[in-house]
């Protein structure tokens, strides 16, 4: 690559940095520090980051990798990944073990035993969510009288679609055609009214989104609206590029990747003794274990006062619109689009 290649690469990387609320994390204080990485990235890895800086994650992009070991030239030594989701994410990031890696990530490479090359790919990695980051007020939410009844139609056809450049792919397969193995299945609901037919996910992670540039998944744009009132149709915009969904050791994570909140839910976020499920915000970029396998343990049945018995492997995703004591919104079922994830418990 051409030196005056290299450093065009580098200026556009350089003006897609965050801004910052306090000097300290300014980018100019981090500058030294990007540079002295920039030069230690091959070509093609450079390359790499700026696709991936310039798209903001909504492309899949590769691993960059570096060299492991602390940059010097801020005011403390910082990791390649911590300088990068600081310079192009989180101004405000202070240690590694705030970050988690996704699903795709390939972590590191090479070395004996330990990696001697890291990804610091900015989008390869989620904030974690945790009750104190920011602390949810309602954080406990009372029950429900009135869970939606059984759907009327229980899911003859899974349906998915992927989209590529513009265009549409309707994948979806008949019931006959579905291999026993999948892990969940997803129910999209407005309101009352689930929408569309169940979902079955087979892979290890999944896209819940309305717009996506690149990629394949569970796509909601595609189903038809049950309600016409403006609060669903701008919940619906605000969706996106919606969340990841993924399966790994010991748990169900569930990462946000649109521009706005979503609000989660399950057995085993709040304490065993606790007489209401926990609902948890998660932050644009962060993600959160919304389901422990190892907590949920031998439990048969989940009871919620007022409501009575209900599953204990499902989890439930709302977008946007948060519900419990101090909303307006009492219930999941009144917020205007929300998700239920019904895990197949492990044989």
């Amino acid at each position: 690559m051409f030196r005056s290649r290299r450093a065009g690469l580098v200026r556009r990387l350089w003006r897609q940095r965050c801004a910052a609320d306090s000097p300290e994390d300014s980018p100019g204080a981090l500058k030294p520090a990007a540079h002295a990485l920039f030069k230690k990235l091959k070509d093609e890895e450079l390359e790499l980051l700026v696709q991936a800086v310039e798209s903001r994650g909504a492309w899949e992009s590769g691993c960059v990798w570096a060299p492991r070991g602390e940059l010097r030239g801020a005011k403390q030594a910082l990791p390649p990944q911590v300088l990068l989701c600081r310079l192009y994410r989180w101004p405000d990031l202070r240690q590694p073990h705030e970050l988690k890696h996704l699903c795709y990530c390939t972590r590191g490479r090479g070395g004996c035993g330990d990696a001697a090359a890291l990804c610091c790919n900015p989008h390869h990695f989620s904030r974690l969510a945790a009750p104190e980051t920011p602390p949810p007020p309602y954080s406990k939410a009372s029950c429900s009288p009135s869970w939606p009844d059984e759907p009327q139609h229980p899911g003859t056809q899974f349906m998915e679609f992927s989209y590529n450049g513009g265009d549409w792919r309707d994948t979806s397969l008949s019931q006959s055609t579905v291999k026993d193995g999948y892990w969940c299945k997803l129910a999209y609901w407005e309101h009352r009214t689930r929408v569309g037919r169940l979902y079955a996910v087979h892979e290890a992670s999944v896209n819940i989104f309305c717009e996506l540039p690149q990629g394949s998944g569970f796509c909601l744009g595609q189903l038809p609206a049950a309600h016409c009132s403006r609060a669903v149709q701008r919940a619906r915009g605000k969706i996106g590029r919606g969340l990841l969904l993924s399966q790994e050791p010991g748990g169900v994570w569930a990462y946000n990747r649109s521009e706005h909140p979503i609000f989660v839910s399950s057995p085993t976020l709040g304490p065993p003794s606790a007489c209401g499920l926990t609902v948890l915000k998660v932050l644009p970029g962060y993600s959160v274990k919304v389901f422990d396998y190892e907590q949920v343990g031998g439990v048969g049945s989940w009871r919620l006062p007022g409501e009575g018995p209900c599953d204990p492997h499902s989890v439930r995703i709302s977008f946007a619109k948060g519900w419990g004591p101090c909303y307006s919104r009492q219930f999941i079922t009144s917020c205007p689009c929300w998700l239920e994830v019904l895990l197949n418990r492990p044989r």
